[in-house]
């Protein structure tokens, strides 16, 4: 037998000789106790978000900065996922937006989503760095759902990031 498992069977037989089925089934239940009172500690949340600390259904949010509709974070979808029963618009647009969190620029596209009549709630306007019809790509002020399946146009507008400028 090696010194290896000569260790092992003197550590089993030493903790069998001094702990019973009840210290073990006592000492399970503190574990199992302890580990479901873990998610009531105070931890950093949010790494998953990102810097996106601010709130997707107001019109003050970053990602907004070129939106002109209702936000889909009010109705029913997020601001990156069409509400159910909608259809993201195959042509979008796009604008260039601030994240104050970290000081960068983003390139954000924003996409109208289609296949229920308007949402009505949340509507925001900021028009930053809209420009005339005649520019379409950079004009909110188009209908968007062109082209798509549905015969109802337009329900709301969710943005997505696509890129950070690089300066």
């Amino acid at each position: 037998m090696s010194r290896y498992d000569a260790l092992i069977e003197h550590l089993t037989r030493n903790l069998a000789g001094t702990a019973g089925r009840r210290s073990f089934l006592r000492t399970l239940g503190h574990v199992l106790i302890g580990a479901g009172a873990l998610p009531l500690l105070p931890v950093a949340r949010g790494q998953a978000a990102g810097n996106d600390e601010q709130n997707p259904q107001s019109c003050d949010y970053w990602r907004y900065c070129a939106v002109d509709g209702f936000l889909c974070a009010c109705c029913g979808g997020t601001d990156t996922i069409c509400p159910p029963g909608t259809e993201p618009a195959p042509m979008t647009w796009v604008g260039t937006c601030l994240n104050p969190a970290d000081g960068r620029h983003y390139i954000v596209s924003y996409n109208d989503c289609c296949g229920k009549s308007s949402c009505g709630r949340c509507l925001c306007a900021r028009n930053e760095g809209d420009r005339p019809l005649y520019m379409a790509g950079k004009s909110n002020d188009y209908n968007w759902c062109v082209g798509s399946k549905s015969d109802i146009p337009y329900h709301c507008t969710m943005s997505r990031v696509i890129n950070v400028v690089e300066q």
